[in-house]
């Protein structure tokens, strides 16, 4: 073999490395992105699960809230009733002894 032929041999072979390399490099990027996908999927999946857990938990409060402010509203209105009606009452016979005393000598 001549220098030249053995300098093309020698090209030839580190070219065949170099692409063996790229290729190599190319699977391995490759494989970090099918992964980092994958993760970010997980990641998603997460936050969504979460999330919907948050929103069980806001709703969850929001109907306990909503509740006790309805009872407490209740409470409060027949309370009210109650002292009307009593008001009523002593009205009643405040109006009914005015009657009597008007109408009986």
């Amino acid at each position: 073999m001549d220098v030249s032929s053995r300098v093309l041999s020698e090209l030839a072979s580190r070219e065949a490395a170099l692409d063996q390399q790229i290729e190599q490099a190319r699977e391995e990027a490759r494989r970090e992105v099918e992964a980092a996908e994958q993760e970010a999927r997980r990641i998603v999946s997460e936050a969504e699960t979460r999330a919907q857990q948050l929103q069980a938990e806001h709703d969850q409060a929001l109907d306990t809230e909503t509740s006790r402010i309805r009872e407490e509203a209740r409470a409060q209105a027949q309370a009210q009733a109650q002292d009307t009606q009593a008001r009523a009452a002593g009205r009643v016979q405040q109006a009914a002894e005015q009657i009597l005393r008007a109408v009986l000598p």
